[in-house]
């Protein structure tokens, strides 16, 4: 086996000793720290990169996987390990590439922080656990790795712990994500259960593979569900929690408390996109379904069929599992796909996916509506990375792998992008955050509003030159065709003109206009106001921050070319095959009519925005949303995010509150009593026992102890040592014995 296979596990070893040698570092040693952390992120990418290429070859085997004995419990033995498969190289990549973009960019973000070296220290472990959990084959692995990075999160996301706002924000990260770990834990552990193993892929035996899925398909739950698919949602639920989907969505906003690094590198590289990883990885088992009402007349009424959604995309380079050991496939009625030529059936869509699908299709609308009406420049971005996950689920749920990660591959770079920019355009705007205290500062920082643009364009979705239209478009087409339902496809395209609409009006708001970050006490004090702009007037941000703006813009528009319908490469590098390259797949009818489509719909957002914020820029950072000026009520409810952190206050939070009063006075007035009742009682006891043991059995025993004592004192006296005491006494005693028999005789 390759080299570069059994050695993998170097990338996450790399940021995790980084991770180490700073924490034992001194806290001055700041160049250090960040060299340190640095060097371990482009070692680390270096080896991705060589992983990646090694993926590329044509001799190489498609997956390749290392497992060793953990740990051995009587017979049993329990083992981890480590996969190379295009799935994992290219997480790796962007894992490392865009990391350590971010980790660059952070030298300049933070540079005045007192707390600079642990920073490095916690981004250094957020890394390493991120890298640990994309190349596992094991999924108790990939759980650890995956509640590493739920410490990290917390580290990182409360690193400003001084401020109240900061560490509630943890809390309620970890917290919040924990109710979905729940979840995955419980079906972990059901997945072992029935199978034995937790290694993906091991020879066949592995839980991912055909001799598992057919026997976790031929089981049922309660109420008929088969087991693969109660597994299946029960790991769902944890991707649901660190995605930030629906109903577990509350966290990911308030985590723009932490630094600006720290949300880049959660919402776009790390963190949310674990959970899209899970889903994808788990693939198998999500997409395997029972379609005994299929089967064919000569088969018995009670076998089972097993179908996989890599089926439905074999022929189109729409990869699903990549490993070919599915059992069979079900026939139906199908939707012929125009762009790839599948077949989908209605039957061979699963349970699961189903699930997955309106999941992410509900979050994707909801959140984008929230976005709104923020008025805060990174909760906006925040609101949409939770609007994209919904797309990359619903894309995993309608299309396949390759659907889902493409858009998170061009994800992670216009969006690190974006929150990037943002931060250095909070730190250029003296730490404001509030887009209605800014405006015109694109002439102010022109790298920073050039980068900025290129992002917003890519996550618009503007056709043709930039990545986000691609991906975004795969997503739409696969839920266009999907035979479950138009509901996703409709849902999809309200979230594409939203997204269009929010991030013209941040724009509008952040880069055009007057800028409004003055604070005059009296506005009409002309000399007064020219004062406060020369104080608080904008700055570009050194270019530390700014390279990496540049490069990641290169890339939100060069990675569109991989996924192009004309060459949809990135589909086919994860489906082991290659795809190649055919133009006239552009101007197909079915294609060409939703690439229309989407553009009008995008144009319609960006200028519905437009017509709103560019053309009636508020000149006062105190002015009524022109959106809230025509709708105030509905503009109410997207500010407060349709009330979900009120609705939970009421009703979970107090709940569990309540409980736990209920509980405490349970505690205080009943078990404490009969904790108390049981405490006097064996006083009571303890008392009873010392009586009987001093007046009864220590005096009794005394007594005895005396008698014997002064008998032993008595006898003693015979025991003197002198012959002729003994003489007088065997004398005495003859006397009386013949005194005795002769008195005897007598009588």
């Amino acid at each position: 086996m390759n080299w570069l296979v059994n050695n993998l596990w170097l990338i996450p070893v790399a940021p995790l000793l980084a991770a180490g040698l700073i924490a034992v570092s001194k806290q001055r040693k700041r160049s250090f720290a960040a060299a340190v952390a640095i060097g371990s992120m482009a070692f680390s990418f270096l080896i991705a990169l060589a992983a990646f290429i090694l993926t590329l070859l044509p001799e190489e085997m498609f997956r390749q996987t290392v497992s060793i004995d953990w740990m051995q419990m009587g017979e049993t033995s329990l083992r981890i390990g480590w996969i190379l498969d295009p799935l994992t190289a290219c997480m790796l990549v962007m894992v490392t590439f865009v990391g350590g973009l971010i980790f660059i960019y952070s030298t300049g973000y933070m540079a005045e922080d007192r707390n600079y070296t642990r920073f490095f220290c916690f981004l250094s472990l957020f890394a390493a656990a991120m890298l640990g959990l994309v190349i596992s084959n094991s999924l108790l692995l990939l759980f650890i790795c995956w509640e590493l990075v739920g410490l990290a999160s917390y580290l990182l996301i409360g690193f400003w712990y001084h401020k109240p706002n900061a560490a509630a924000a943890a809390k309620k990260a970890f917290i919040t994500t924990r109710i979905g770990d729940v979840g995955f834990f419980v079906g972990m552990l059901w997945l072992y259960t029935e199978t034995g193993t937790l290694l993906f892929y091991d020879g066949g035996n592995g839980c991912l593979e055909a001799s598992s899925l057919a026997k976790l398909v031929s089981l049922s739950t309660v109420g008929g569900m088969a087991v693969s698919t109660a597994i299946g949602l029960l790991i769902f639920c944890g991707a649901i929690g660190k995605s930030g989907q629906v109903p577990l969505h509350v966290w990911l906003p308030d985590a723009m408390e932490g630094p600006t690094p720290v949300s880049a590198l959660i919402h776009a590289a790390t963190m949310v996109a674990a959970g899209v990883f899970l889903i994808a990885r788990v693939y198998p088992l999500m997409a395997v379904a029972p379609v005994s009402n299929l089967v064919s007349a000569h088969h018995s009424p009670d076998s089972v069929a097993i179908v996989s959604a890599s089926e439905m995309h074999e022929d189109s380079g729409q990869p699903g599992t990549g490993s070919g050991e599915n059992v069979s496939q079900a026939k139906g009625e199908s939707a012929t796909d125009p762009l790839h030529g599948a077949a989908q059936s209605t039957a061979s869509v699963s349970s699961a996916l189903r699930v997955v699908t309106w999941v992410g299709a509900i979050t994707a609308l909801f959140a984008a509506l929230i976005a709104v009406a923020q008025t805060d420049i990174k909760r906006i971005l925040a609101y949409s990375t939770v609007s994209q996950l919904g797309y990359m689920f619903m894309g995993i749920g309608v299309g396949g792998i390759g659907v889902g990660m493409f858009h998170l591959i061009t994800h992670a770079f216009f969006k690190a992008l974006l929150f990037l920019g943002a931060g250095s355009v909070i730190c250029g705007c003296h730490h404001e955050q509030d887009i209605r205290r800014m405006g015109g500062i694109r002439k102010y920082m022109p790298v920073t509003f050039a980068t900025y643009a290129i992002g917003m364009m890519a996550l618009s979705g503007i056709p043709l030159f930039f990545s986000g239209f691609w991906s975004k478009d795969e997503i739409l087409h696969g839920a266009w065709l999907w035979p479950i339902s138009k509901g996703p496809f409709i849902l999809g395209l309200a979230g594409a003109f939203l997204t269009a609409y929010y991030m013209t009006r941040q724009m509008c708001f952040v880069f055009f206009g007057n800028y409004r970050g003055a604070r005059a006490s009296n506005p009409r004090d002309s000399a007064h106001v020219e004062s406060e702009l020369a104080h608080h007037t904008p700055h570009e941000s050194p270019p530390s921050m700014t390279r990496p703006l540049v490069v990641l813009a290169v890339f939100a528009i060069l990675l569109g070319v991989f996924g192009t319908p004309a060459w949809p490469w990135f589909e086919g590098y994860l489906a082991g095959h290659s795809a190649p390259f055919r133009l006239g797949r552009l101007f197909e009818f079915g294609t060409l009519g939703l690439m229309a489509g989407s553009t009008l719909i995008v144009l319609a957002g960006i200028g519905l925005s437009w017509w709103h914020y560019g053309l009636e820029t508020p000149s006062n950072p105190n002015e009524a949303d022109p959106l809230e000026q025509r709708q105030p009520r509905v503009f109410a409810v997207l500010r407060d995010k349709f009330y979900v952190d009120e609705l939970y206050s009421v009703s979970v939070i107090r709940l569990n509150a309540a409980t736990a009063r209920f509980f405490d006075l349970f505690d205080r007035l009943f078990l404490r009593g009969i904790v108390q009742g049981i405490a006097a009682g064996v006083n009571g006891l303890s008392w009873l026992s010392r009586a009987v043991d001093e007046f009864v059995i220590n005096l009794g025993f005394d007594r005895g102890c005396r008698g014997v004592r002064w008998s032993g004192s008595r006898a003693s006296r015979f025991q003197g040592g002198k012959a002729q005491s003994y003489l007088r006494v065997l004398g005495v005693a003859l006397v009386v014995l013949m005194l005795f028999i002769t008195w005897g005789g007598t009588w």
